[in-house]
């Protein structure tokens, strides 16, 4: 196509998601330079009463005790989340599919059931439950982002999405991720750039983006994720919510779309991202006690392990050592960060355990061995797609007007990397190795902390930052070894809410001997005034397969995090 047919298809197709939001679910806008938008769901008059009681209950654990008893239907719990949700796409353009009259008629097949029966459908009955952009849903179109995939309407569900149907949720809508998936941030030509509630001038992340932004405008309970490099952690991260990146195949992403799908030594993994930690807990739980392996041939044969969520392997949560990874030694993070650090230690020691700093181990390596692995086809398997509709591939997320000064035009992964070339079959086998190497020589480290922790064990976690700044205007976001890290050693690895920028208490530090040209843009970066009021999260590392064991410590971290709060009254 020509570039004016493909921006022409994406512009109608944009349209025809735009004439599905109903006429009377329209608001009155707050102006652009209104950047804050969290309480125009409140104050805008569209909601009732009795739908800001629904929408506002963020322990998924009381909707769902709601749903099941009666005392809400599904039918109103997901007409209110819908109509929040459309709030949210006004303010944050967080959505691509809208299909409103299906999700409805779910809604009252669930409360017929419930009405006939007696008893729910299953563990997520009633429960509207938001989709990333990826999650195939039969009759529908699954466009990712690519102009090229307009029209593509698939065939069968996704296995998420067979396997939420027989957990009695409701799939409602379907949210933005960047074009190639591959960014920490959220944009592509078809449906646009989606930005921040907290600050619409920041990026919500990515590449799951539209599900933090809907998220935490509340206008989903639980969303569903996908985490390659961050993309789960990430955009819970930036708008102030729990997540987790389980490991590799644990949970069913059979039959979702993908992007580099082939490439599976760094294997991308669904997971949830919600406002309360007893969602996390509940969406994952469920997803596999549904027995994923009947549907998926890769899902890991491993039932839910009471013991492991009780911390078996880890004292039974009584004193356990945790250690903080001040620093990855590629990008120093920002000192809202270094402070959230702080108070989890506090919180920690107050609780009874005992806090150590991590000591990194072949950080470098690790970083390039991923990286190259990432663009070991460089860059054809992306190139394919947008040769589909003649859009080119984007190399930016900086808007085109008001870009950032401080956004990166050579982050560190094209300095280390260098120039970039089609690898032989056996040039990426060499990577394969050195990748299963690096792993194991990262457990060593790991399994040699025991002689440190005081408990008999190794490091019961790792505490870190998920991204070296609390969210980044739009363009900026840059770093992603954070989270990466998870990804290339396959850690299981939560995120949650810590505090929230202070511009009074995050002031700006001298600057530090640089690591390299990415850690001091990031450094210059920092504005004490531009990031007050955002939210910081931090992450929480554990073991390969060890999902029960990551929310039960995460639930022990939180725990404390709220007792050392309300001890010093804040």
């Amino acid at each position: 196509m020509s570039e004016q047919d493909w921006k022409a298809l994406c512009a109608e197709r944009k349209q025809r998601q735009l004439d599905l939001i109903p006429k009377e679910w329209t608001i009155t806008l707050p102006p652009d330079s209104q950047r804050n938008v969290l309480d125009v769901p409140r104050t805008c008059g569209l909601l009732t009463a009795r739908e800001l009681d629904i929408t506002d209950t963020v322990n998924v654990a009381i909707l769902l005790d709601n749903l099941r008893t009666g005392q809400w239907t599904s039918v109103e719990v997901t007409t209110a989340f819908y109509k929040r949700a459309i709030i949210a796409q006004q303010l944050t353009n967080c959505l691509t599919e809208i299909f409103i009259e299906r999700a409805l008629a779910r809604a009252q097949e669930v409360d017929d059931y419930l009405k006939i029966h007696g008893k729910p459908i299953g563990p997520l009955h009633g429960l509207p439950i938001s989709l990333k952009d990826q999650f195939c849903i039969k009759g529908m179109e699954t466009i990712m982002g690519y102009a090229g995939w307009i029209g593509r309407v698939a065939d069968r569900d996704s296995v998420l999405v067979e396997l939420l149907y027989e957990c009695g949720a409701v799939p409602f809508v379907r949210t933005n991720v960047p074009q190639t998936l591959m960014w920490g941030e959220t944009y592509n030509h078809v449906f646009g750039r989606t930005t921040n509630p907290f600050n619409r001038y920041m990026a919500p992340g990515g590449s799951s983006g539209g599900e933090g932004a809907l998220v935490a405008l509340h206008g989903s309970p639980l969303g569903v994720g996908t985490d390659i490099g961050g993309s789960i952690r990430i955009p819970s991260a930036f708008c102030g919510l729990y997540g987790l990146r389980p490991s590799y195949d644990r949970l069913p992403y059979c039959n979702a779309v993908n992007a580099m799908e082939g490439q599976e030594t760094i294997s991308s993994v669904l997971g949830p991202m919600t406002n309360s930690l007893e969602g996390v807990k509940i969406f994952t739980k469920a997803i596999i006690d549904a027995r994923p392996w009947r549907k998926d041939p890769l899902a890991v044969r491993k039932e839910w392990s009471v013991r492991e969520y009780a911390l078996g392997d880890h004292g039974e949560g009584g004193k356990m050592c945790f250690a903080v990874m001040w620093d990855d030694g590629l990008v120093k993070p920002h000192p809202p960060l270094v402070r959230a650090m702080e108070v989890a230690k506090k919180a920690l020691q107050a609780a009874g355990h005992t806090v150590i700093d991590w000591e990194n181990h072949r950080h470098l390596e690790i970083f390039e061995n991923g990286q190259r692995i990432f663009v070991a086809d460089d860059a054809q398997d992306l190139l394919n797609d947008c040769a589909l509709s003649g859009e080119p591939l984007i190399q930016s997320m900086s808007p085109e007007t008001d870009a950032h000064e401080y956004a990166l035009d050579e982050p560190l992964i094209r300095t280390i990397v260098g120039e970039r070339r089609h690898l032989s079959a056996y040039e990426l086998w060499e990577l394969h190795k050195q990748k299963r190497a690096l792993r194991k020589s990262h457990l060593d480290h790991w399994e040699a902390t025991a002689a440190n922790t005081g408990t008999g064990r190794p490091v019961d976690a790792i505490i870190s930052p998920a991204a070296a700044y609390a969210a980044c205007p739009h363009g900026c976001n840059s770093d992603f070894f954070y989270t990466e890290l998870c990804n290339f050693l396959d850690y299981t690895a939560s995120v949650f809410p810590v505090t929230t920028v202070d511009k009074e208490l995050d002031t700006r530090v001298a600057p530090h001997t640089f690591h390299n040209h990415e850690d001091e843009a990031v450094y210059k970066l920092y504005d004490p005034e531009l990031w007050h009021g955002m939210p910081v999260n931090l992450q929480l590392i554990g073991r390969t397969q060890e999902e029960e064991g990551v929310i039960g410590m995460t639930e022990v971290l939180d725990k404390a995090l709220k007792a050392f709060k309300q001890a010093e009254g804040q």
